[in-house]
């Protein structure tokens, strides 16, 4: 397997809803929403993709002020791509790409909360949020 990491911003939206479906992201994203994924992507700041010999099979989607924060909001591996450190590597490309002197910020889901720690990242509890309206 050779896994090619880029920046890519300008990623389709074909592109980005297979791989939400690939992976377990599908099913919190509004995958049957093409105008919303489409607005997804072109506001993000940083998209870093993983391609194993073209194919897109991970994607780090973020949005950053290059300075200080970045909220890292969609991190997507295709299940057949799983546990082989792309994860990892999104994570770590899409933190340089924003600037280290940035804190990395993610909401994890559930299912994920092992693999955050494991990978060392550490938890914070003093997240607050206001949910989504529709």
């Amino acid at each position: 397997m050779t896994v090619a990491y880029q920046l890519e911003p300008d990623l389709s939206t074909t592109e980005f809803r297979s791989v939400l479906l690939a992976s377990t992201l599908g099913q919190r994203r509004p995958i049957a929403d093409e105008a919303r994924l489409d607005a997804m992507l072109r506001n993000a700041d940083v998209i870093v993709t993983a391609r194993d010999r073209g194919a897109l099979v991970g994607v780090s989607r973020a949005i950053s002020d290059r300075a200080f924060a970045t909220y890292l909001s969609d991190l997507a591996v295709a299940e057949t791509h799983q546990y082989r450190g792309i994860g990892k590597r999104l994570i770590r490309e899409t933190h340089l790409s924003a600037g280290l002197t940035t804190t990395l910020y993610l909401v994890a889901a559930p299912a994920a909360l092992a693999y955050y720690a494991k990978i060392g990242m550490t938890p914070n509890p003093e997240c607050w949020k206001i949910d989504r309206v529709a």
